[in-house]
């Protein structure tokens, strides 16, 4: 009964399963989230570049987009409603880091930032494994580097397959300007990268099994829903 239970869930369109989410049920909600987690960090990271900004935005994303769930209207797809959601999250915390920066320049403190956390790579062999995170820090560094409108534009595009105009009604921008972004992107990365290194796409900004379902469970239980 479980089973063919979550298996109508998981069969439900947007419309249905944020509003079986915003009445409190636990398997939408769960499904909601964990089918979205993934690419929801990756746009948060893409705005803060910091591992630890982006997974405090992703969360209280989700908070602020669950007490919104019974409005979603279906007008986008679910997934361009919350990725809206999180990258005006990641904004707001840009600015005010960025306010209290200048605060501290102002009064000649210097502020340090030293944040890196390792690449997971569990079950790979120690070899594959060291290979693997060193192409991928080199490809998100690169990432990292390139100026804000062209880096989320590339994270929408090429890491999380939005479609043009999903990126562009995320990120409130004509589809025109969407691609234009989007190629200037490619093109200092293939200036700076060699082509085998842009495989290393899938290792990048890792949000697996193990963060996802402890950010999962966190929310569930912020939200009362078990």
């Amino acid at each position: 009964m479980a089973v063919a239970l979550a298996r109508d869930i998981a069969a439900l369109g947007d419309a249905g399963l944020a509003a079986l989410a915003a009445r409190g049920d636990g398997a939408a909600a769960r499904l909601v989230i964990s089918r979205n987690n993934q690419r929801l960090y990756r746009v948060a990271w893409s705005i803060l570049k910091s591992d630890s900004e982006a997974e405090d935005a992703l969360q209280e994303g989700w908070l602020k987009a669950f007490a919104a769930m019974d409005r979603f209207a279906g007008q986008s797809s679910l997934a361009t409603w919350l990725t809206r959601i999180v990258i005006n999250e990641a904004l707001g915390r840009r600015r005010s880091a960025d306010r209290r920066r200048r605060k501290l320049e102002e009064e000649g403190v210097s502020l340090m930032e030293d944040h890196r956390q390792a690449l997971g790579s569990q079950g790979l062999p120690p070899d594959l494994a060291a290979a693997r995170r060193e192409l991928a820090g080199l490809l998100e560094g690169a990432i990292a580097r390139l100026p804000d409108p062209l880096r989320i534009v590339l994270i929408l595009r090429d890491v999380d397959e939005f479609s043009v105009r999903e990126a562009a009604e995320a990120l409130d921008i004509p589809e025109a300007t969407v691609k234009t972004r989007l190629f200037r992107a490619r093109r200092r990365l293939r200036a700076e990268l060699d082509p085998e290194v842009r495989t290393a796409f899938a290792e990048t900004f890792p949000f697996g099994d193990r963060r996802c379902a402890a950010l999962t469970a966190a929310i569930l239980a912020r939200l009362g829903i078990g």
